[in-house]
């Protein structure tokens, strides 16, 4: 039997806690938080949420737009936010316009790729030049689209690197086509521009990635290549209509001189229109038609050197 002490230490407890029991009372959440309307507003739709949209994004972005809606209403100039306008979101992506454009510059590279496989032979040096040219603007376009959609660390990486690539390669490829470095006899300089492009580049994303993520630099870089592979297109063009006086000879010019009317859109960098459609939106736009150019003058030009030719074969001479 438990002792007497024991006995007394326990009822004394159980009597404690009854009275604790007497100062307990029920709590009810407010009235507002069950509020439907207060529920709507504090969830994030799943549409958003699998484009990673969280609650405090979702702050941000609504206090961007009440800001903004209140300046407009006062006569004040909209503002930029963390460096970019105030877009009004669509289906969760923070830059419709800009998604779409990209996606219109995709299915251009896509169809063309197709167009160069189908009407280029297999056997013809250059088409695996052009294959890759449009293997890598898909990618170039997913990564743009994706970045427009939703601007992480992660997107932004991957839509300038691919940008960065795509350039490169431009010039890349232009100077194995007006040099024909892909001739048997010019294969050494083809090595050595192979790895001059090779190590430009993992440079060019060593720097941004590992030392120092420069936007300057990187607009600076891209013009540059940009205008040399725009001059060196336009030198091509001009010889080649002046052998051939084909109004199809011009194209690479043509199609270069529109790409850079296209990205000088981007000096005026206006407020978007209707929260969507900006100056960076309008330049993806001007980029379709001269890709689908661009296409159509690879499947002339490699019809017209086979003609010229007489033959496919990999030792071409042409």
């Amino acid at each position: 039997m438990a002792p007497r002490s024991s006995r007394t230490g326990f009822r004394s407890l159980l009597a404690l806690l009854l009275v604790l029991c007497l100062f307990l009372r029920t709590t009810v959440a407010s009235v507002g938080d069950r509020l439907p309307e207060f529920k709507e507003c504090i969830k994030v739709p799943l549409h958003r949420r699998l484009l990673l949209w969280t609650c405090p994004k979702e702050c941000d972005y609504t206090c961007q737009q009440i800001i903004t809606a209140r300046r407009q209403a006062a006569g004040k100039k909209v503002t930029q936010f963390h460096g970019k306008w105030p877009f009004v979101r669509v289906l969760g992506m923070q830059e419709p316009f800009s998604v779409l454009f990209s996606l219109g510059n995709l299915w251009a590279h896509h169809r063309g790729l197709a167009k160069v496989r189908r009407e280029i032979p297999a056997g013809y040096p250059l088409r695996w030049y052009y294959e890759l040219f449009g293997i890598i603007g898909v990618a170039t376009w997913v990564f743009s689209a994706v970045f427009h959609t939703r601007d992480f660390g992660l997107t932004e990486e991957l839509d300038y690197f691919a940008a960065g690539g795509s350039v490169l390669y431009g010039l890349y490829y232009a100077t194995v086509r007006v040099f024909r470095l892909d001739r048997p006899r010019r294969r050494a300089l083809l090595r050595l521009w192979t790895l001059v492009c090779c190590c430009l580049y993992a440079a060019h994303v060593a720097y941004l990635k590992f030392w120092r993520w420069n936007y300057t630099y990187n607009m600076k870089a891209n013009v540059i290549i940009g205008v040399l592979q725009n001059s060196l297109w336009t030198y091509f063009s001009y010889v080649r209509w002046k052998e051939s006086r084909r109004t199809w000879a011009i194209l690479p010019g043509v199609a270069v001189t529109w790409i850079m009317l296209a990205m000088s859109l981007e000096l005026l960098d206006f407020p978007p229109l209707w929260g969507a459609l900006d100056a960076h939106s309008l330049w993806h736009l001007g980029t379709i038609v001269p890709i689908t150019m661009w296409y159509n003058w690879m499947v002339k030009d490699s019809q017209d050197v086979i003609a010229n030719n007489g033959t496919i074969l990999k030792d071409t001479q042409a």
